[in-house]
């Protein structure tokens, strides 16, 4: 079967999943084809499900049976409210969303950076070309204030939940660094190649976090903290590069000792806090 089919197939049990009802137009409009294919489309559905949908005269459309037996669906709830999310962040227009009338929805937000097109252009050519490039860069160093051009070899990318970098190995001072997108001013030069990926220990190694509810929780917000986070016996593993190590930690809050703040506020900690400390300290040692 033509993928095209198969995906409007999967477009009408998601709509009939989520939103409970489709009709002809919605496949008419998402898709583009005509109103035949679209009727051929709900027919293919029924012969593949049946039972799944049922037409409604009255609102001239399907609406969902009262129990669905999911045939090209595997609902994901973060799925859905990764749309949700893109749709309220205006990054994916409400009409290329597979969702038809979304709820009410707000996130927080934070301020966009500045992410030159052109520059991540060139710089991902330098990473699928293996080559190196020039980048004109405002680091945040005191010993370099202004912006210099430096020579870097990137192989990644990284996104610590607020910002992208590239992660590259630096020709200035011989090592791996992150650089940030909206500080990269300019590119120039693309070269030979410095250090590779292969050779970029805290990219290619990873550390254990163990996180657990806060010990000052009561038992049933423990519980519920457990279900929150996915907790198998009140503790799980989080596998992270240790390039990446440091964003994470600070983004769940567990830079210190998480222990000693509020549970209120922050409801893990990480259980094997010595050895995280120092699994950062050696990720910082490789920098």
């Amino acid at each position: 079967m033509r993928w095209g089919v198969e995906q409007r197939l999967e477009f009408i049990e998601f709509r009939l999943f989520w939103e409970g009802a489709i009709n002809r137009a919605d496949i008419v409009e998402f898709f583009g084809v005509s109103v035949p294919q679209a009727s051929k489309d709900l027919t293919l559905y029924q012969e593949r499900a049946p039972g799944n949908m049922e037409y409604d005269t009255r609102g001239k459309r399907y609406v969902a049976a009262g129990k669905l037996v999911l045939r090209f669906l595997n609902p994901d709830p973060y799925v859905y409210l990764a749309q949700l999310h893109s749709v309220a962040e205006r990054s994916v227009a409400s009409h290329e969303s597979w969702i038809a009338g979304p709820p009410k929805v707000d996130v927080a937000l934070t301020p966009k950076r500045d992410i030159d097109i052109e520059v991540l252009r060139k710089v991902l050519d330098t990473v699928r070309d293996g080559k190196s490039i020039e980048v004109f860069y405002q680091s945040m160093n005191r010993e370099r204030p202004d912006p210099i051009w430096r020579r870097i070899t990137p192989h990644a990318f990284g996104y610590d939940g607020f910002r992208w970098h590239a992660r590259a190995y630096c020709h200035l001072t011989h090592k791996f660094k992150d650089f940030l997108l909206p500080r990269v001013l300019d590119v120039r030069n693309r070269d030979e190649p410095g250090g590779t990926a292969d050779e970029d220990w805290s990219w290619n190694n990873y550390f254990d976090i163990v996180i657990g509810p806060h010990p000052d929780l009561t038992e049933s917000q423990k519980k519920v903290v457990a279900k929150d986070y996915g907790l198998d016996h009140g503790s799980g593993i989080l596998s992270v590069r240790y390039a990446m190590l440091f964003y994470v930690l600070k983004r769940l809050g567990l830079l210190g000792d998480a222990a000693k703040q509020s549970a209120r506020t922050q409801h893990i900690v990480a259980l094997n806090r010595k050895e995280t400390e120092a699994a950062l300290e050696k990720a910082e040692i490789q920098l």
